[in-house]
């Protein structure tokens, strides 16, 4: 097979309908060359299409993390190595954080106002947000399970040091701050007072971060838009490891997340795609990808939708139903029910793009594991990079056949992942299976396995679409 053809292979993904799916001995393979697995191109999808709007709305460039706080690596394999590192921390948080057993933290004490009741852990991607009126450009953690927006604000009493000057609130003609008693306040479940009566908020993290100011509404830039009105928190005691961002846009499915509080003017949708690793652009933060709010921009044509489930113990996280995986056209033979949603909300599938690596349970990953393995067969293999237990040195190689991996989602829609979308480079020809297992019967679909994916979260209706359009 001529090269050309191997590439083109490889950057194909396909969304199917498992009734359509042929039962075939053989396995379905991707030829890859392993110097072109971040290449962007353009995908096919079998489903139907949807409406689609030339509106315009607000849009943000994504920036990665390293980006925005100027990190540099000695070796791409040190890179990898301290993503690793963020990556478990955020995966133990997360298990934590959604374990039916989970208590909120009190950091703060007897002297506790209003306490958000979502604890949430900074992320891998940032945006541009303009923060007041004239707009103050600061630099804003997304994050697809929070439910409150927040910055960092002068006075500040306490705070980390963040890539731009702290925000004003005395420079802002629109800064207004929100009552204790108003129903604003009342919604984060509990209300509170400072001396001057005003509304104030506290959120905490797993790992002992937090916030703590008061509730205002202002108006926030989104991609050149002003809005105003929206309830933000301006932190006057803030501590952790935000990496250089100001704050936090919680995207989450509740009233007091950024797409919450939009509403109607954003149709209750958003959609992002995240570039491929190392893929073309002129740098990191234009390789990063892109979000768009607003149902007319954000609803792809040809997507496959798959329904939302919502957990009552965690209702700000999106939660994916899955009923399967695949190796090739080869469904692994997994116990039932592995991946569902418990009654008490242990278990089940969580999107998070604050995560790389996606985590499945013991059982679910060993059967995955051993499938790619027998499938590519006679691949030289490397040692492990920490967490990362299935390494290949693919260095003496210009392309390399192996396996897909489908998710099959409950009401039979299947997502088929291309090799660049499996696996992650990790020096000089060193690639390893970019999956591992959870500490918990919680499964997490990484961000790996998202990139170069349209996905559109359609709060408003419980869907989420898939594809097909890259970035």
């Amino acid at each position: 097979m001529h090269a050309a053809a191997a590439t083109k292979l490889l950057l194909v993904f396909v969304f199917t309908s498992m009734v359509i799916i042929p039962h075939a001995s053989s396995l379905r393979f991707h030829y890859i060359n392993h110097h072109n697995l971040t290449t962007k191109t353009s995908t096919t999808s079998s489903s139907t299409s949807a409406h689609r709007s030339r509106d315009r709305r607000p849009s943000f460039a994504l920036v990665r993390r390293d980006a925005v706080t100027g990190a540099t690596y000695p070796s791409p394999r040190h890179a990898v190595l301290d993503l690793v590192s963020r990556d478990n921390a955020r995966a133990e948080y997360l298990a934590s954080r959604l374990s039916p057993a989970y208590q909120p933290t009190d950091f703060f004490g007897s002297e506790s106002k209003v306490v958000s009741g979502l604890d949430e852990g900074s992320g891998e991607y940032f945006v541009r947000v303009g923060i007041g009126s004239p707009p103050t450009e600061q630099y804003l953690v997304v994050d697809s399970g929070s439910d409150v927006i927040w910055v960092q604000c002068k006075p500040c009493l306490e705070c980390y040091a963040q890539a731009d000057p702290l925000f004003d609130p005395a420079s802002s003609a629109t800064f207004s701050a929100v009552s204790c008693g108003s129903a604003i306040c009342r919604t984060l479940r509990t209300s509170g007072c400072g001396d001057s009566g005003g509304c104030e908020y506290e959120v905490s993290y797993g790992d002992g971060s937090y916030t703590k100011g008061t509730l205002a509404l202002e108006t926030l830039t989104l991609g050149g838009t002003a809005v105003e009105g929206v309830a933000i928190g301006c932190g006057h005691r803030n501590r952790g490891l935000f990496v250089g961002a100001a704050g936090l846009l919680g995207l989450g499915w509740g009233p007091m997340s950024l797409v919450g509080q939009l509403g109607g003017a954003a149709g209750g949708a958003f959609s992002y795609c995240l570039a491929s690793r190392g893929g073309s652009g002129s740098g990191a933060a234009d390789a990063a990808g892109s979000l768009v709010l607003g149902r007319s921009e954000a609803v792809p044509e040809g997507a496959v939708w798959v329904p939302l489930v919502r957990n009552p113990q965690a209702p700000s996280f999106y939660y994916v139903g899955v009923s399967g995986i695949g190796v090739g056209d080869e469904r692994l033979p997994l116990q039932d029910g592995l991946f569902q949603l418990t009654e008490d909300g242990g278990g089940g599938v969580v999107m998070d793009t604050g995560t790389a690596v996606t985590r499945l349970p013991q059982e679910a990953y060993a059967a995955l594991r051993d499938a790619f393995v027998g499938a590519v067969g006679a691949l030289p293999r490397a040692p492990g990079v920490s967490l990362l237990d299935t390494c290949y040195d693919l260095s003496g190689y210009t392309s390399v056949r192996v396996p897909t991996v489908s998710f099959y989602f409950d009401g039979a829609a299947t997502l088929t992942l291309p090799a660049r979308n499996l696996l992650l480079e990790v020096d000089g020809g060193i690639y390893c299976l970019a999956f591992a297992p959870s500490s918990s019967g919680l499964s997490i679909l990484g961000n790996i396995q998202q990139e170069g994916i349209q996905i559109t979260v359609d709060s408003a209706n419980g869907y989420i679409g898939f594809g097909p359009a890259t970035c």
